[in-house]
């Protein structure tokens, strides 16, 4: 099951720019199996963004930006 997930996530990090592309597979390769349930939920919720908002997002956005799980998911 988990390999299924990895994959589904492998190909949903899979953006319209490079950026994305290497923040997301990074993150996904290097720090997704040690997290908690909660922050994976998060990290699939953040992967239903669309690009330009996730890239701000992820860039630091604005100040006035609520938390990711503040964010209304589209």
């Amino acid at each position: 099951m988990l390999m299924n997930t990895l994959a589904k996530l492998r190909w949903q990090c899979r953006r319209g720019t490079l950026e994305l592309d290497l923040l997301l597979t990074r993150y996904l390769e290097n720090h997704y199996v040690h997290v908690t349930d909660e922050e994976k939920a998060l990290f699939a919720e953040l992967l239903a963004f669309e690009d330009d908002v996730l890239l701000e997002i992820l860039m630091g956005g604005t100040a006035n930006q609520p938390p990711i799980h503040e964010v209304p998911y589209p």
